[in-house]
């Protein structure tokens, strides 16, 4: 992050009078479309409110008030260089459960990310979908807070491209059905008497404004406003990597091919960036040349999903926009806990471009920031892994290697986090790849990342890491020589990401016996009979290799499978000259003797044991393997969005000899052993996709199959409604709306054609039970009570052999206590 780290799901706080100011940027609707399944801008707004200063400007505070929507939050000020020391504290109140949450801190020094800008802050915070607030501060040794504080909070807008409604297939309604509610009585949800009482400070009303406020205003009631985004967007998200950028101009530096290969990068676009906010042309670095990677954690919670990140990053651009007044969002990347990559700052992913991360080294580096809180927990490897493989691209533009160190020269006089100081022009020495904290006084990218760093280098540029020889396939161990037949296989791992692996090499006395691609961890040689040394060699893609150490291996021809039917004398054996004067035959045969004192015997006599020349007869198999169950789909449990439907993938393959692996080819590539039997997978919505699967055996015998499927999401408005249900807005939910209701008796009836379904529900510490009908037949009691907040969560699923038209009934129980219940529609597959 540009600034200190902090807690989880935390909340920023601001001060002075109780002024509370909203404002409106993006296009798109307010369902958080996006425009309709098309790729664009997405609105975003914001909500301004200052806080009441006392004690001399020593503390401040907003006291607990109902908000509009929100799911970000920050506190700014009027002077860009101001820090406090003191304490900044607040709790927000969830959307769906009414509950708020406790007292968290949050530091007070974002950083100065950029030259020019008119206000200082906190980072902002990712807290969920809340509609409550309350804040409080202390100067600290600071003595006084900053002027014109405010508390800054953000609303993302509709989900990103990859969760717009537009995704959403809809089954025709019986027109019989009830029509959609039209009100938003969220009032009477008696889930609300869980909130605490607000008598100190009254709910916003709506004025107008022209835009957001640099400090707090005179009026003492909220406007409203929303900005129109740019045209020209209309073509579908890309959801992999950017395009490379135009050819270079004379401002414009070029982007050079890199040594190591481009990871998938998600556009601006595709997270839904809305341009019209920040007009301004990118900056590039001056040299033209990115010398170093600074890591960084957002410091916001880790409880989002990855549906929600392209939703985070808007609420970031917008704060670091339109709050801070900044030219743009300040990192030049972001990663996501699953992995993906996210375009920041533009002026395209494959040049130079100057960002706002790293304040007084920005003009020599690149910044990579993982979406979360770094300072308890490590990130995931799916993050780990993209963060080295782009670091690694970046770097590789210009021929500094990720392990190595480098000179950077400071923009501007400062300590680090370890308290060494420098002046302004000073020449420091970093790690390639290091944590803002080695650069500025601050905890990011958090203790628990930092100290993964050396593994981010050693992934990004160094050898093949924990490479290590498993097993090559034997039928005993002498002392360390494995006893093994010719045809071997030889298994390894590795600790490095496969992803940043070329390839692997298996070695046979020091030569290469046989290559295959990064993701392998096996391989299969055929040996020559005797004593050999087998090892494996990996090579990163940095072109640096590791190599396991050798394993002694004694091969000899498998036994034949039928003994020679009749003995023959040595004297007329056509094949005797061949036994007796092969050291070859000889020395593959050693168990066949029948006599130790007569090599005539040994060499004549005949025995079970095959020779060269009855193993080179003996029949080959050639027999596929069948898959005894064939690949079948089922919906399961899990979070659901438009991108990822939470699926079962089964099936089953059996060999007459051996079955080796089941190799699923698309739409992924996966490997499985022999007897998993099952995978658990997602899918795109209201797409037909077919899963491939081909089964091996030992001897190279495949044989394919696949099952095609579309899951299908019916939004809750698709269903025939009975009782009293209330519709809310939220981007949390699926297409952004879904319907509550704490009426017993109250139903969604869903009719579809399908083979598997599933109910799709918001949980909470107070949601209620369920009744779940299928096609009439009461089926399931479901409890949707949980100790964590939970979004599109599909917590009921049932399969059939074939597809067929059924219903499924949703009923509200009513249960004591907590009765509410609210549900975000049924997904079914076809």
């Amino acid at each position: 992050m540009r600034r200190r780290g902090w807690g989880a799901a935390v909340l920023a706080v601001a001060a002075v009078s109780g002024t509370l100011v909203v404002q409106g940027a993006g296009g798109g609707d307010s369902g958080g479309s996006g425009g309709h399944g098309r790729s664009g801008p997405i609105r975003t707004s914001s909500a301004t409110a200052a806080l009441t200063v006392a004690d001399g400007g020593a503390s401040a505070r907003l006291d607990r008030r109902d908000t509009a929507p929100f799911s970000m939050l920050g506190i700014t000020w009027a002077e860009a260089s101001a820090r406090v020391s003191g304490a900044i504290e607040g709790r927000a109140r969830d959307t769906a459960s009414h509950r708020w949450s406790p007292w968290l801190r949050l530091e007070g020094d974002s950083g100065e990310g950029e030259r020019g800008a008119c206000r200082g802050g906190t980072a902002p915070a990712w807290v969920g979908p809340s509609d409550g607030v309350q804040v409080r501060m202390s100067s600290g040794a600071s003595r006084r807070l900053p002027e014109g504080l405010r508390l800054d909070m953000i609303d993302p807008g509709g989900a990103a491209s990859s969760m717009e409604p537009a995704g959403f297939v809809m089954d025709p309604v019986d027109p019989t059905g009830e029509a959609d509610p039209t009100g938003t009585a969220d009032a009477t949800d008696p889930a609300t008497t869980d909130a605490p009482a607000d008598t100190t400070s009254p709910a916003p009303s709506s004025t107008q404004t022209s835009g957001p406020s640099s400090g707090p205003t005179d009026s003492a009631e909220p406007t409203r406003t929303q900005t129109q985004p740019s045209t020209g967007s209309a073509s579908p998200s890309p959801t992999v990597s950017a395009p490379d950028s135009a050819s270079p101009t004379a401002t414009v530096p070029p982007a050079p091919p890199s040594t190591a290969p481009r990871p998938p990068i998600t556009s601006r676009e595709g997270w839904g960036a809305d341009e019209s906010i920040s007009p301004e042309e990118p900056g590039y670095l001056p040299g033209g040349k990115i010398k170093a990677v600074v890591l960084h954690h957002t410091a916001t919670s880790n409880d989002y999903t990855c549906a929600e990140a392209p939703a985070l990053i808007r609420a970031v651009y917008a704060y670091d926009v339109q709050q801070l007044t900044w030219k743009d969002i300040g990192y030049n990347f972001l990663v996501d806990k699953c992995g993906t990559i996210y375009e920041g700052r533009k002026g395209g992913v494959d040049r130079p471009v100057m960002g706002a991360h790293a304040y007084g080294f920005n003009s020599e580096t690149t910044g990579i920031a993982v979406i979360g809180d770094y300072s308890d927990i490590a990130p995931s490897k799916e993050a780990t892994t993209s963060v080295a493989r782009l670091a690694a691209w970046k770097l590789g533009q210009y021929g500094v290697d990720p392990t190595g160190t480098t000179t950077l020269t400071a923009g501007a006089s400062g300590p680090n986090y370890f308290r060494q100081t420098w002046d302004a022009g000073t020449r420091m020495t970093f790690p390639v790849i290091h944590g803002h904290r080695d650069g500025y006084n601050t905890v990011c990218p958090g203790d628990a990342y930092y100290a993964m760093l050396p593994t981010v280098r050693a992934w990004a540029g160094g050898t093949v890491e924990g490479l290590k020889l498993d097993s090559v396939t034997g039928t005993g161990v002498s002392g360390t020589t494995v006893l093994t037949d010719t045809a071997v296989t030889v298994k390894w791992s590795a600790s490095t990401p496969a992803a940043l692996v070329r390839q692997y090499d298996v070695l046979v006395d020091g030569e290469v016996a046989a290559t295959v691609a990064g993701t392998a961890s096996s391989a299969e040689v055929n040996l020559a009979p005797g004593t050999h040394k087998v090892s494996v060699r990996g090579l990163h893609q940095s072109g640096r290799t590791a190599i396991t150490e050798d394993v002694t291996v004694l091969a000899e021809p498998a036994p034949s499978l039928t003994p020679p039917a009749t003995t023959t004398p040595p004297s007329t054996s056509p094949t005797t000259p061949a036994a007796t004067a092969s050291p070859t035959a000889k020395a593959t045969t050693p168990a066949a003797t029948t006599s130790p004192t007569s090599p005539t015997a040994k060499a004549t006599t005949p025995t079970p044991t095959a020779s060269p020349t009855t193993k080179a007869t003996a029949p080959a198999d050639t027999t596929p393997p069948v898959f005894s169950t064939q690949p079948n789909l089922a919906l399961r449990t899990g979070t659901v969005s438009t991108t990822a439907v939470p699926l079962t993938l089964k099936w089953k393959a059996t060999d007459t000899k051996e079955l080796k692996e089941v190799r699923l080819t698309a739409p992924v590539a996966r490997t499985y052993g022999p007897t998993v039997t099952s995978a658990s997978l997602t899918a795109r919505s209201g797409v037909a996709t077919t899963w491939r699967m081909t089964a091996y055996d030992r001897t190279g015998n495949a044989r394919s199959a696949s099952v095609s499927g579309t899951p299908v999401i019916l939004q809750e408005s698709a269903a025939t409604r009975t009782g009293t249900w209330t519709s809310k807005s939220s981007s949390s939910y699926l297409g952004g709306k879904s319907y509550s209701s704490s009426t017993k008796s109250s139903s969604l009836t869903w009719t579809f054609t399908g083979r598997s379904a599933a109910l799709v529900v918001s949980r909470a510490a107070t949601s209620g039970q369920v009744y779940v009908y299928l096609d009439g037949k009461k089926t399931a009691t479901v409890d949707l009570r949980t100790t964590t907040t939970k979004y599109r969560d599909a917590v009921w699923a049932t399969t059939w052999t074939a597809a067929a038209r059924h219903t499924v009934k949703l009923v509200v129980v009513g249960t004591g206590g907590r009765p509410t219940v609210t549900t975000d529609g049924l997904v079914y597959l076809k």
